[in-house]
Formats: structure tokens, C-alpha cells, sequence
């Protein structure tokens, strides 16, 4: 579990609510029109922008926020020296029964193992890369939607708020559920966008870079075990994928 999504977003919430229980009654905060106007209605206006399979496919993705796991890059490393060093010794007939947890490098080794021509493991695995970076893209653009549609719901909520307050002006007791209406959709679109939507958006931004860096080092390292690279040649050349602080004082 991704601590830094959980207590990000609780954090955020909870200070709100204590701000709203310390301000009166948070009854008060509650408006159903307001809450119909906001959430139900940006999430029909973010669906017209794209297919029902991306936005009903969101879900899967959105739990990358919350629930993932990647392997570090110099767990990577490690493996890809491993394997170059078994095929090196071995040929690429000694990878077939290696032990390779990782679904993308293990695509690559069978590739290696079934003889296939480097153009077309490159390619492939380019494909497979380019096709999950694209996944990721149609998440993020479904929450970013969602954080640019519901602070502009939450002004169409208000010029709601302020038209049925105005042409009520005779009738006291219709003005303050109208003002109601139309300060708390400002507020709940501003909620939607700020403190959900575009925090997860910028989280999958960072899943997707990371699971693309570790993709492109498997290509690499495939590659390279591909050619009969030296595995001390191939280390170096994977640890340009890390930090320069992480990488190893003994490297050449």
C-alpha cells in the first residue's frame, strides 16, 4: 500500500472537516442539489470525453494509486547481470527454466530462448511499453478531466444558487437555501478537483515513469544479453538508469 496516497488524501480530508465542525453545525455543509450539480454531474460530462471502456476501465488503474508494487531498479539490475552472465555461459537455451518474477523481462527472455531476430524482441517489447504508458495516459487524462470539469460545475451550481436567490428576493425563507446551493457548489468542485482528483492524477503520473524506467532497462538489458555483451558492460550501462548516489562506488 502506497502510505503517502492514504495518509495524503485522509490528511487533507480531515483537516476540512475538523475546519467544518469547528466553524457550526456541519449539517450546514451538506446541500444534496449541490452534491447532484458537482459530483454526479462532472462524472457524465468527463464520460462524454471519452470511450465507456476507458472510463469504466478507470478503476483498475486508479488502484495503482493506492496498490503497487514495483520492483527497484537495481533488483533489475541485478537480475539482467544474472541472466547475461547464465547466457553467457550457457547460451540462451539456460534462461528457459531461470526463475523471473518480472511479467515484462520474463516476455523478453522466452523471445531470446525461441531464437527470435533482436528488430523483432526490440520491437515487440517497444509495443508492449508503448501500449502500457498508454493505459496509464487514459487514467490520468480521465482524473485530470475530472479536476478541470468540477470546479466548472461548481460555478454552474453557483449562477444556479444566484438566479434561483434573485428571483426569489421577496420570499426571505427561499434566499438562504439558494445562497446554500450556490456557495457550496463552489466548494465542492473545489474539493473534487483539489484534493481527489488531481493528487491521483499526479501519483499515476509518477507510477507511470516509474514502470516505464524499469521497461526501458529490461529492453536494455534484453538487448544487450541479446548481443553477448559482457555482464560488467551491461551493469554499467543499466546503472545510468539510477541515480548517480545509488550507483555502486566499485562501478567502471
Amino acid at each position: 500500500m502506497d502510505l503517502a496516497t492514504v495518509i495524503g488524501l485522509l490528511g487533507a480530508i480531515a483537516f476540512i472537516v475538523m475546519a467544518m465542525i469547528l466553524g457550526g453545525d456541519i449539517g450546514m455543509f451538506v446541500d444534496v442539489p449541490s452534491v447532484l450539480i458537482v459530483f454526479c454531474g462532472s462524472l457524465f460530462v468527463v464520460m462524454a470525453n471519452f470511450s465507456m471502456g476507458q472510463f469504466f476501465g478507470i478503476g483498475k488503474i486508479l488502484g495503482k494509486a493506492f496498490m503497487f508494487k514495483i520492483e527497484s531498479p537495481e533488483a533489475l539490475i541485478e537480475k539482467s547481470v544474472e541472466m547475461a552472465d547464465a547466457a553467457r555461459k550457457g547460451g540462451f537455451l539456460a534462461l528457459e527454466e531461470a526463475e523471473v518474477e518480472n511479467p515484462f523481462m520474463r516476455k523478453g527472455i522466452d523471445m531470446l530462448v525461441d531464437g527470435h531476430d533482436g528488430e523483432v524482441v526490440r520491437a515487440t517489447l517497444r509495443k508492449d511499453i508503448d501500449l502500457t504508458t498508454e493505459r496509464h495516459e487514459a487514467g490520468i487524462g480521465i482524473l485530470k478531466a475530472l479536476g478541470e470539469v468540477s470546479p466548472a460545475m461548481g460555478m454552474i451550481g453557483t449562477l444556479i444558487g444566484l438566479v434561483a436567490m434573485l428571483s426569489n428576493m421577496d420570499d426571505p425563507k427561499a434566499i438562504g437555501p439558494a445562497m446554500a446551493v450556490a456557495l457550496l457548489t463552489t466548494l465542492y468542485g473545489a474539493f473534487l478537483a483539489n484534493v481527489i482528483a488531481l493528487p491521483l492524477a499526479n501519483k499515476l503520473e509518477l507510477r507511470k515513469e516509474e514502470e516505464k524506467l524499469n521497461q526501458n532497462l529490461i529492453l536494455d538489458a534484453i538487448l544487450g544479453i541479446q548481443d553477448g555483451q559482457n555482464p560488467r558492460v551491461i551493469e554499467g550501462l543499466l546503472k545510468n538508469y539510477i541515480a548517480e548516489k545509488k550507483r555502486s562506488t566499485g562501478e567502471e
